[in-house]
């Protein structure tokens, strides 16, 4: 199933989309007029259920080469719930209908999942919702990390790092939880710890917004302080320290390719 998570994209929010055009090829269409078809059943779909279709299926256009020249053609943005109704309105006899037709439900449930009462979910689904949150976070707290002035993004992030974990960079956080490398440090946190981080990302980036923090020197300094207070606040209720805090037997991106 991993044929759809490889043509899957992100916007600058980290929102999740497909293109029509790219998915058309993945399920084995070659002409588009036949899959347009399955499209248009799919709004149909997308209508009846009272979803907004325009928000599932955004119309965009395509400049391509054809020859010599170039042409404009129609493409989609869809959602995972607008790539799971055209899967459900596919011919399911091909095999690869049927690989995504249980990808997109499984992703839908998961989603679902994210959006019940947080209280029941399980550990592992609190950690899936938390990490989802954390990555729109940092895409804002980037955004308004460059605007302030920063030039050195990885620095920045490091700042608040070592606020909140003691003097610990993400390699050191990553090596003491011995993880390989490159491997992402927030994929293996467990959800309280996701808690704490995704507080020191959004606290950051009001900070940065709020007192108009301009420069990269006194923007990692913010970041710094942030996490360093709310370091100072755990230890003061007595609670677990970050660095402290038990890691997750496994990643979450090991567990979502084995879904």
């Amino acid at each position: 199933m991993n044929i759809f998570e490889s043509i899957k994209h992100f916007d600058e929010e980290g929102n999740e989309y497909w293109y029509a055009r790219e998915l058309q090829k993945v399920l084995e269409y070659t002409q588009w007029r036949r899959f347009k078809n399955i499209i248009n059943r799919a709004k149909e779909s997308c209508d009846i259920s009272k979803y907004n279709v325009s928000d599932n299926f955004a119309s965009v256009g395509k400049i391509v080469p054809t020859g010599v020249s170039t042409k404009e053609i129609i493409d989609y943005k869809l959602s995972r719930y607008a790539c799971y109704l055209i899967v459900m309105n596919g011919d399911s006899r091909k095999e690869v209908i049927a690989l995504g037709q249980t990808y997109f439900a499984i992703q839908t449930r998961k989603q679902e999942l994210l959006e019940s009462n947080y209280e029941e979910l399980t550990e592992l689904e609190k950690r899936l919702i938390l990490r989802n949150k954390t990555k729109k976070g940092n895409s804002a707290l980037n955004r308004t990390a460059i605007n302030s002035g920063v030039k050195d993004l990885a620095r920045f992030h490091n700042a608040g790092y070592k606020g909140l974990y003691n003097g610990e960079t993400a390699d050191d956080i990553a090596k003491r939880k011995k993880l390989r490398y490159r491997e992402d440090i927030l994929d293996n946190m467990g959800s309280s710890e996701l808690i704490v981080n995704l507080f020191r990302i959004d606290q950051t980036n009001q900070k940065l917004i709020n007192d108009n923090v301009i420069g990269d020197k006194k923007s990692c300094e913010t970041h710094y302080k942030m996490g360093k207070d709310i370091r100072s606040f755990i230890k003061k209720q007595g609670s677990t320290m970050p660095e402290t805090m038990e890691t997750p037997e496994k990643s979450l991106k090991k567990l979502e390719k084995s879904s």
